[in-house]
């Protein structure tokens, strides 16, 4: 059992047995997971995980359990409270107010591979010209917890205004510091990611007794953190996008604004074929868990692609879910790739770029569909890193462009995208009025009109 105030505030959590005894959801037909069995970690050394690190004056004991059996003890510097999620791991060396806001890892414990974190606090919730927040992905944090090695209780940077640990507790999050991070990251790269429960207490959670394991990734994350109704940025842009939010980064939309374009933000699961006539272009953004919750969207890009002809472009999520409305397969990582640091080979150049990533799931590009073509790798493990169309102009890459934060190697395609959009605007604005020459005027003075234009 955990301590009496550990257990008052764990009522009042998200761990109540209503919660933990709903049964996980089935996995859609689209997905054809893993593709090889994930290696047993049964010949480790289970001592070497449960390491008890020493907890200092005055802080909280807290613990972090995963599902397969390994215990991490050390001291509490987060929320005094409770929470599960799926196990993950990132190798950013900066950026955790940009990772924790990040919707892609709602449902997700998150644990930093970078030793020592918080040493430069947290920003203010400044927001931009576009109503965005400047230093933050989302308006909240959006994973379940954090696990990091070191955490630095003085932070020190001319923007911060408070430190990780007060955000965290002022957000509900719990986080525990003193875990040796490097032997779990070494165990989910072995035994692939697991279901992880985070708690402040004496004692680690009875689970089995007082709560039961829940996956939130079985559920639809992409409905949790996608916008309810349309929404407008930038409303005199050159150019109108429709943006498909399955759980949209700031950066996306402020890199689309500043390239000039208006942002219509639309649900995942908004019917918006029937206003295609509306957009000069398609957007589909990142977003968290399994892309076989997000049906309705695949369905309305399959009637897309019979009808539209203009510049359609996705991340991430919207990677898979551009594939999956094309013939592809999805199927399961065994830990993912998160980090800022993940190598792509450009198929078309051999150009290897630095990215931002932040997935679970890939797509299976062992057989390419009629008419679409791989376009990108991942250098480290071979999974697909994008897709794009044989003629029509849809494109997708499974990294994050946008770069927040960081690195910036391929920042360059939200600007081109929206230059595809401009230009093909221009096309059927040419097309339409020499039409409307030919109408008017018929086709020999239409002609010799048009060339006199030019």
């Amino acid at each position: 059992m955990f301590s009496k105030s550990a257990s008052s505030v764990f009522t009042k959590a998200r761990l109540s047995k209503a919660i933990f005894n709903k049964k996980s959801s089935s996995v859609g037909s689209p997905i054809s997971y893993q593709k090889s069995k994930i290696s047993s970690t049964s010949s480790i050394n289970q001592d070497l995980f449960r390491a008890v690190y020493p907890v200092l004056p005055g802080e909280l004991t807290a613990h972090l359990q995963l599902k397969t059996g390994q215990v991490f003890t050390g001291g509490s510097f987060g929320s005094n409270t409770a929470s599960m999620g799926e196990a993950v791991f990132t190798t950013s060396l900066v950026g955790y107010p940009e990772s924790m806001t990040d919707p892609s890892y709602k449902g997700q414990i998150l644990i930093f591979t970078q030793p020592l974190i918080g040493n430069y606090g947290v920003p203010s919730r400044e927001r931009d010209e576009f109503g965005l927040l400047k230093h933050f992905e989302s308006e909240q944090i959006q994973c379940s917890g954090i696990v990091v090695s070191d955490y630095c209780t003085k932070y020190s940077h001319w923007n911060a205004v408070e430190s990780l640990g007060e955000w965290c507790q002022r957000s509900g999050i719990p986080a525990i510091t003193g875990v040796d991070t490097r032997s779990l990251v070494h165990l989910l790269r072995g035994q692939g990611s697991t279901l992880g429960a985070l708690n402040t207490g004496n004692e680690k959670l009875d689970i089995g007794e007082e709560v039961q394991w829940f996956d939130p990734t079985s559920g639809n994350l992409v409905d949790q953190v996608s916008i309810k109704s349309p929404k407008v940025y930038n409303p005199n842009g050159s150019v109108n996008i429709g943006l498909i939010d399955c759980g949209v980064k700031n950066n996306i939309i402020r890199l689309l604004c500043k390239s000039n374009a208006r942002v219509t933000l639309l649900p995942w699961d908004y019917d918006f074929v029937p206003l295609l006539d509306q957009f000069d272009g398609l957007f589909i953004s990142n977003g968290p868990g399994s892309p076989s919750f997000c049906d309705t969207t695949v369905k309305n890009l399959q009637k897309t692609f019979e009808i539209y002809n203009r510049p359609i472009f996705g991340i991430c999520m919207g990677n898979q879910l551009l594939g999956l409305a094309g013939g592809f397969n999805v199927y399961k990582l065994p830990y993912g790739n998160r980090g800022h640091n993940q190598p792509v080979i450009d198929l078309e150049t051999s150009k290897c770029v630095i990215t931002s990533q932040n997935h679970g799931f890939a797509l299976d590009d062992s057989v390419v569909p009629d008419g679409w073509l791989r376009s990108f790798m991942n250098a480290n493990d071979g999974s697909n890193e994008g897709i794009r169309h044989s003629t029509k102009p849809f494109y997708s890459v499974q990294f994050h462009p946008e770069a927040m934060g960081g690195p910036l190697d391929t920042m360059y395609m939200i600007r081109r995208f929206v230059n595809d959009v401009i230009a093909h605007k221009d096309v059927e604005w040419r097309a339409s009025e020499a039409q409307l020459f030919d109408t008017q005027l018929g086709a020999e003075e239409s002609n010799k009109l048009q060339m006199a234009l030019q």
